[in-house]
């Protein structure tokens, strides 16, 4: 507390209290997100764990004041990002991705895969991508607004050639004279979702800022498997991507940089109080919050997920198997044309062209299947009804190479004559295609 002096109307000295911005411990943080008062909030975090991010950002959803401000600022290890109603194995290669199906098989080096809980399409996080949050009243919320607000931050670093399309994505147009014969006049340098409820709009994005996976994104978000599925859901729409940095010649552009120029681009829009910003603007790398009247600031991380029960709960259900991949709406996979899905299949590798294997899944779990490799109509029949019998219910996340083996060992061998190397070829076909390994 500060004392300073004032007048009366007697001219007489008045001592008042003025509150600047206090210290919190860690442990104070849910309480003061709740906080009534707690009007602008702003928070960047220093882990680098999606499900930790994901869970914090939830919670500020759920539990801030119901017309407060929230803005979110968080960098992600590699990880692909999926939205709440989409399909891994047609959204991602799950081959490039950290095993999460099977036990004792992890690479800390690996790229992630995650579902999150708001909409729109997969995206691509790492190291050079700022991820952007504002949490705010549903009844003044826009789906252009925020994205604007970080066009504006990016046209303080320099980035002037950045704008917000009609899809709200963030996207940049190239100088001309950097432009090839067969280029996109424009790339896409920031995606964005949402998530309604009663009272609150949450407006999340990326921006890639200097992603040094900039030119391999391609390699996580291309399944092999596309050309064999037809799902419900949300398919994500492509473009050609780029980094902010590359149109920049500033040799001090930073991640930093950008935070920065975010946060007060954030103050600018919703008045946030001086002290608040002051706060905002350290780059502290542990744990700390700061609150004033009206305010709260501060840098979160993994210590969140352990404090706080109902983040430890969100993240729990982000890694959890039944959330990444029970929640995939229907699909089916068919290596041959069908009524409800006639396009052209590519040709099967070293397999008899006879073969036939389709799959139709609810929540991840296969329904109906129809897998065979008998040019006999009777004996493709009666292949595949042993197959399924063995199939029915399986959840195709934990279908490894070695389960496919066992289960077309046991469906397909017998005195049908299907020799050994046709079951190891077709295990390795749908093991591959599905991410098994």
């Amino acid at each position: 507390m500060l004392q300073i002096q004032k007048w009366d109307s007697t001219l007489r000295r008045v001592p008042t209290w003025v509150r600047h911005a206090s210290s919190y411990t860690i442990h104070n943080f849910a309480e003061l997100a709740r906080r009534p008062a707690s009007q602008h909030q702003i928070y960047k975090s220093v882990s680098a764990d999606p499900y930790v991010n994901l869970a914090i950002e939830h919670f500020l959803l759920e539990n801030s004041p119901d017309d407060s401000k929230v803005l979110f600022l968080y960098v992600n290890r590699p990880c692909v990002v999926i939205g709440r109603n989409q399909n891994p194995w047609l959204e991602t290669d799950l081959r490039s991705l950290h095993n999460d199906r099977q036990l004792g098989i992890s690479r800390d080096d690996a790229a992630v895969y995650v579902r999150r809980r708001s909409g729109g399409g997969a995206v691509f996080h790492d190291g050079g991508n700022l991820n952007y949050s504002v949490i705010s009243p549903r009844t003044s919320f826009t789906r252009t607004k925020h994205a604007e607000m970080v066009v504006r931050a990016l046209h303080s670093v320099g980035a002037v050639n950045t704008s917000v399309n009609d899809r709200h994505d963030i996207v940049m147009t190239p100088a001309h004279t950097m432009l090839k014969a067969d280029e996109p006049p424009t790339r896409k340098v920031s995606g964005s979702a949402f998530k309604l409820t009663r009272h609150r709009a949450l407006h999340h994005g990326t921006c890639l800022l200097d992603s040094p996976n900039i030119h391999d994104l391609g390699r996580f978000l291309r399944s092999s498997a596309r050309g064999y599925i037809q799902a419900k859901g949300v398919e994500s729409v492509r473009s050609p991507v780029g980094n902010v940095s590359s149109a920049l010649t500033d040799s001090s552009f930073s991640m930093q940089t950008v935070i920065d120029n975010v946060v007060d681009q954030f103050a600018k829009l919703y008045n946030v109080h001086d002290d608040a910003m002051l706060r905002a603007r350290t780059h502290a790398t542990e744990p700390e919050i700061f609150a004033g009247d009206n305010w709260v600031t501060g840098i979160v991380g993994d210590v969140q997920g352990e404090l706080e029960p109902e983040i430890a709960k969100g993240i729990t259900e982000l890694r959890s198997m039944e959330w990444k991949y029970a929640q995939t709406p229907r699909f089916t996979f068919s290596t041959y044309t069908t009524e409800e899905d006639p396009r052209e299949r590519p040709p099967l590798p070293s397999l008899p062209s006879s073969t036939r294997a389709f799959m139709r899944l609810k929540h991840g779990a296969i329904i109906e299947s129809n897998i065979s490799v008998s040019s006999d109509p009777y004996i493709a029949s009666e292949q595949s009804a042993r197959v399924h019998e063995i199939l029915n219910g399986q959840n195709l996340h934990e279908m490894s190479i070695q389960r496919w083996t066992e289960v077309l060992q046991r469906g397909l061998g017998g005195g049908d004559g299907v020799d050994e190397m046709t079951i190891q070829n077709l295990s390795q076909f749908l093991g591959d295609l599905l991410g098994g390994r």
